[in-house]
């Protein structure tokens, strides 16, 4: 699903460089579920940003589902993003002037489907997640575990090939991260891939296989031998 060879990206400070990833190589698999760790300024957000198509990269290359991606406009970009890949953010995201439910019918605005169809499919991720009944709420209204399954079922309702979640349990506590993860999980089982930028160790031992940044390079990436399986099957509801 995802190829990264040889990938490089700088960003200018003043009359210098900052040279942030320096040669990243790197397969994930259709349907694989990973996690990105690393400490903070080892590349590992602005690697998520890239395979996101929210930022260029210098040299290398990058093929998702086989298409090379190159530089685009906004435009293109958006329309690429908006067929491929759901984002999930730590900060939910959300516009705050909109209930859950226009929340997270707004991706098929952009595919210029009927507000009707758009709302009418938002309903149903929204009970699939067991908030239909939050539909007219606004986020002010909504705890912070309410708010990432939002933005869950917004990632999701354009059915992407790829879901990009960068810390979604950061601002969570325990048990909410845990109920988040199980969600993903049953996600990725039904053939999403998966990629998690996380600092929590307990978060990243939820995933298949861990990769580890360490200064804009890749300093491990192997199966993870402590993955957890979802604790539950019906934690995203397919009925």
């Amino acid at each position: 699903m995802i190829k990264v060879e040889g990938l490089h990206k700088s960003y200018r400070m003043g009359t210098s460089a900052l040279h942030v990833l320096k040669g990243i190589d790197l397969d994930i698999k259709a349907g694989e579920m990973v996690s990105i760790m690393g400490s903070s300024g080892s590349g590992k957000s602005t690697l998520l940003n890239i395979l996101g198509i929210l930022d260029g990269h210098d040299r290398g290359d990058y093929f998702l589902d086989n298409i090379k991606i190159q530089k685009m406009n906004e435009t293109q970009a958006a329309r690429f993003r908006n067929n491929y890949i759901g984002f999930i953010f730590q900060s939910f995201n959300l516009i705050s002037f909109k209930n859950a439910m226009e929340n997270v019918a707004l991706p098929l605005y952009y595919k210029n489907i009927s507000r009707k169809k758009r709302n009418q499919k938002a309903l149903e991720y929204l009970e699939r997640l067991g908030l239909k009944e939050w539909a007219n709420h606004l986020p002010s209204e909504l705890s912070g575990g309410q708010k990432q399954r939002i933005a869950i079922a917004r990632a999701l309702i354009s059915e992407p090939k790829v879901i990009l979640a960068d810390e979604p349990t950061g601002a969570l506590d325990t048990q909410t991260s845990y109920e988040v993860m199980d969600i993903l999980q049953e996600v990725n089982k039904m053939g999403i891939t998966v990629i998690i930028v996380t600092h929590e160790d307990d978060i990243a031992h939820r995933t298949q296989r861990i990769i580890r940044l360490r200064d804009g390079i890749i300093e491990m990436n192997k199966k993870n031998g402590h993955f957890q399986a979802a604790a539950s099957s019906e934690v995203f509801s397919t009925t």
